[in-house]
């Protein structure tokens, strides 16, 4: 994002106030600025900035009673509704495991952060925000109603930051990766991908040729990926609400990555959107900015897994989608039979 011709913090707040349906998202697109600059304006009217660091977030949202945890990108925003628990503090990667909340946290972009509060014709609403260098939310948590105000009063008095100005910096957004492939290594891949033993290896994998992950799928052919039509999607999401196949959807940004377990049961499209709106989970997908679709299979010692992956026009990831293996039951094999039915495409038509 642009750090010139940024409005005042006064003339922010101004536009807020005229704007009340828009989306805050959509309220910084408009100005020409970031998401955070947009918060930060507020910063002393209802905003507290306060220390993003994932130790110190967590700690606090682990106090928070019953929330909605959001994670989103800019072609899908991925929400549920539990309580941080179980928090594995790291370097590097960080994660909050429960049935309801599960992430992955990369602390290097989690670099702004400000305890919310607005007035709406339900009451206050409260909300801790986590955004990277750039401005872009990485993490949101909004409290439930009549939830751990007590917890919310202390983070915003011990959790402050002596900084409270109402202008903040950001830096240039990085755009995502493009696909890079080197056809010259399709063999080494795939003989590389047949010795696979766990998922995780994959990106290892490809790092090693220099190779990304949409990179590495235009080039690795059948058995390991086939390119799906873009509307296989909602094939996908339809037949899984139909079978109640359980499955782990990720969604995520270069800060976090939130996964739903579970079945998906009501759809509700709307324009170019379509949603799930299940109780505890909710997804809402823009189909429109579906460039690829990819169906994945990838060796582990417990056998295959298959997963769905879609991408957008700048080769970002959108969101993935693998059979869950759990407790009550494997729909790892109900799942890679579904998606074998769904409509693909020629080489012709991807390389179009």
């Amino acid at each position: 994002m642009a750090v010139t011709n940024i409005p005042s913090p006064e003339a922010i707040r101004t536009y807020r106030a005229d704007n009340p349906r828009m989306r805050a998202r959509d309220q910084a697109d408009a100005l020409g600025i970031s998401e955070a600059q947009l918060v930060a304006a507020s910063c002393g009217a209802g905003v507290t900035r306060v220390d993003p660091h994932p130790d110190r977030v967590m700690a606090a949202a682990q106090e928070l009673g019953e929330v909605m945890a959001l994670t989103r990108n800019p072609s899908c925003v991925h929400e549920k509704i539990g309580r941080y628990d179980n928090y594995h503090p790291g370097t590097h990667a960080a994660m909050i495991l429960t049935p309801e909340i599960d992430l992955r946290i990369f602390p290097a972009h989690w670099c702004h952060a400000f305890a919310v509060e607005s007035e709406t014709g339900d009451g206050t609403r409260r909300s801790l925000q986590v955004f990277d260098a750039a401005g872009d939310a990485v993490h949101k948590i909004f409290l439930r109603a009549g939830e751990a105000p007590t917890a919310w009063d202390g983070l915003c008095r011990s959790g402050a930051d002596p900084d409270q100005r109402q202008t903040l910096d950001v830096v240039p957004r990085q755009p995502a990766e493009t696909p890079k492939s080197n056809p010259d290594k399709a063999e080494a891949l795939r003989a590389e991908w047949r010795r696979m033993t766990d998922t995780h290896q994959f990106l290892r994998l490809v790092s090693k040729m220099k190779m990304n992950r949409l990179g590495a799928y235009r080039i690795a052919g059948a058995p390991f990926v086939r390119a799906l039509d873009p509307g296989a999607v909602d094939a996908m999401l339809t037949r899984l609400s139909e079978t109640g196949i359980a499955v782990m959807i990720f969604v995520g940004n270069r800060g976090c990555i939130q996964i739903h377990s579970g079945p998906v049961e009501t759809l509700r499209p709307m324009g170019p959107w379509q949603n799930v709106m299940d109780p505890g989970f909710n997804l809402h997908l823009r189909r429109d900015r579906i460039n690829e679709v990819w169906a994945v299979e990838k060796q582990t010692r417990d056998g295959p897994t298959t997963s769905v992956e879609a991408f957008d026009e700048t080769g970002g990831l959108i969101f993935q989608v693998f059979g869950l293996r759990k407790e009550t039951g494997d729909h790892r094999a109900a799942f890679a039979d579904m998606v074998a039915d769904l409509q693909g495409m020629s080489a012709t038509e991807v390389a179009q």
